[in-house]
Order: structure tokens, then sequence, then C-alpha cells
């Protein structure tokens, strides 16, 4: 997955993939409010905030692209 490309949120189904659950139990935790991160319930949705979603990984928010000239 890369992180630098996902939306400001996404589903819970993308969230889990990337915390190594899987998605009965990740849909369990956001019922639970025991998520291991922020969830948000819109509507009959749950979607995670990009941002927690990074730090609950341990990717910083600062981090940035390097570009390689050489190519």
């Amino acid at each position: 997955m890369e992180a630098f490309d996902l939306p400001v949120v996404v589903d819970v189904p993308t969230a889990a993939r990337a915390l190594g659950i899987c998605l009965a139990t990740a849909y369990r935790l956001a019922r639970q409010d025991a998520f291991p991160c922020k969830v948000l319930r819109i509507g009959n949705r749950y979607r995670v905030p990009t941002i927690e979603l990074m730090r609950a990984i341990g990717v910083d928010e600062r981090a940035v692209y390097t570009l390689d000239h050489n190519t």
C-alpha cells in the first residue's frame, strides 16, 4: 500500500490491511470504540482518517518523498 497516495479518509478494509488485522476484527473493534486509531462513523459507514492510520502504523506525517535526480 502506498500510504502517501491515500485519500484523506479510508474505509475499514483498507485500514485493516494496513494494520494487519482481519476484517471481522476490524469492524468489531470499530463498533466497540477499540480500533487502534480514530474511526469516524458517517451514516452507517466507518471511515478512518488517513493521518490517524499513518500514526498508528508508525509513519511520520512529515515524511517526504525523495527525488533521485540521477534518473
